[in-house]
């Protein structure tokens, strides 16, 4: 069936008409309101048809039906949604290791780096990193004292900061902010 073989005219105004009168018998039972919106309504099919839209729309409709026909039945689209599908896969991975290869050389740099710290109770400590107990004055060298930026990006993550009897190294302190980042986003 093709759009030369529907009579437009009489269909268009008829529904024009019908929708005319029921535009009256609205107006007659809810009001001018309700009547007017009818009347609206009734007017689009005659308007459609002299505008020539009615051709487009039949036109939009027949080839989106022959494209989801030939689609549906068409081994070679088939095939062309299973190469856009692997290439969205490509995409995807491709994105998914260079992240994983950075998180990869975090977690290996934040290994080195707890290597080479030396703590206060590690038996390899050099003696002037060592405290002293019973002295009269329980401080650590100037070198290991953590720094005020150090104790307030703690206190920021609701951790206590570290007390002068614990060693807390500021390089540890950075690499707990790159475990943070990473434990957020699951790696």
């Amino acid at each position: 069936m093709g759009y030369n073989s529907i009579a437009w005219l009489p269909l268009t105004a008829g529904l024009t008409v019908i929708g005319v009168i029921l535009s009256y018998f609205a107006w007659r039972r809810r009001g001018m309101r309700a009547g007017l919106h009818w009347a609206a309504w009734s007017l689009l099919p005659i308007a459609a048809y002299l505008t020539g839209s009615i051709e487009m729309f039949w036109k939009i409709a027949s080839a989106i039906g022959a494209f989801a026909t030939g689609f549906v039945f068409s081994p070679e689209r088939w095939a062309g949604v299973g190469v856009a599908a692997l290439a969205v896969v490509l995409f995807m991975s491709a994105g998914g290791r260079a992240r994983r290869k950075a998180a990869r050389r975090a977690r290996k740099a934040a290994r080195t780096g707890e290597r080479s710290d030396v703590g206060a109770g590690d038996a390899t400590a050099p003696a002037s990193l060592e405290r002293v107990p019973g002295a009269a004055t329980d401080t650590l060298p100037a070198s290991r004292v953590p720094e005020p930026a150090t104790a307030a990006r703690a206190t920021s993550r609701g951790k206590k900061p570290a007390k002068a009897g614990k060693e807390a190294a500021p390089a540890d302190d950075d690499m707990r902010d790159i475990e943070d980042i990473l434990r957020k986003r699951g790696l």
